[in-house]
């Protein structure tokens, strides 16, 4: 089985130049990028928020905040993924 060579334009080159790596391990790669962005930011949001909510005692108030700027966050990643994408076709 062969490797199909990718095609990449990079800022300041003359020409596309092939990066080596074979499809299924650029959309690895990829599921892989886009997982971070959705998970981290959320889960970490919601540990934040209870750990704010246990320090100041105020309920489900951080945990609520927190995990909202999380989600927000998570969303501002992937819009900024999806953008970078659609830049380097």
């Amino acid at each position: 089985m062969t490797k199909a060579p990718r095609l990449t334009k990079q800022p300041g080159m003359s020409s596309a130049e092939p990066t080596g790596l074979s499809a299924p391990i650029i959309l690895l790669m990829t599921a892989l990028d886009t997982t971070w962005r959705a998970f981290v930011p959320t889960i970490g949001g919601t540990f934040l928020g209870i750990g704010i909510d246990h320090l100041f005692n105020i309920a489900p108030i951080g945990t609520i905040i927190c995990l909202i700027l999380g989600f927000g966050l998570s969303t501002f990643l992937i819009i900024q993924q999806i953008t970078s994408v659609r830049k380097t076709k």
